[in-house]
């Protein structure tokens, strides 16, 4: 039990508790009560170390005030920073913009020749 208050496991506990591991093995086979007291030995160890950990925090211990929110409670510091950007656009904006980097183009492949472009109204293009 003092072994496994002290957060010993397999082996090592069973060589702190002055048996073999194999012997150590068959004790819990067949003795109930020695898994019982490994358990109670793990569960004090605990209790005693979260005690320390309060007790450093509650006197202004940062590190164990951390340890403890992250350990226990699943406290995560916040490391990345999320930006949303609502953007809405207009339809006829977009065509615009679509239509002067077209114009854009053209310019660029035709250095020598004038394009010009005529306006399509709804009319125009029930006609068509």
């Amino acid at each position: 039990m003092k072994a496994a208050k002290l957060g010993l496991k397999g082996d090592s506990l069973a060589l702190a508790a002055g048996m073999t591991p194999t012997e150590y093995r068959q004790l819990v086979l067949f003795d109930p009560i020695a898994e019982y007291a490994e358990l109670k030995g793990r569960a004090q160890g605990e209790r005693e170390m979260a005690e320390v950990l309060h007790t450093a925090a509650k006197e202004g211990d940062t590190k164990s005030a951390l340890a403890i929110l992250q350990h226990q409670h699943g406290w995560v510091a916040k490391q990345q920073l999320s930006i949303d950007v609502d953007q809405r656009i207009s339809i006829t904006a977009a065509l615009e913009q679509a239509q002067s980097r077209v114009i854009d183009a053209l310019t660029l492949d035709n250095e020598t020749e004038t394009i010009e472009f005529k306006e399509v109204t709804k009319k125009s293009l029930k006609a068509a």
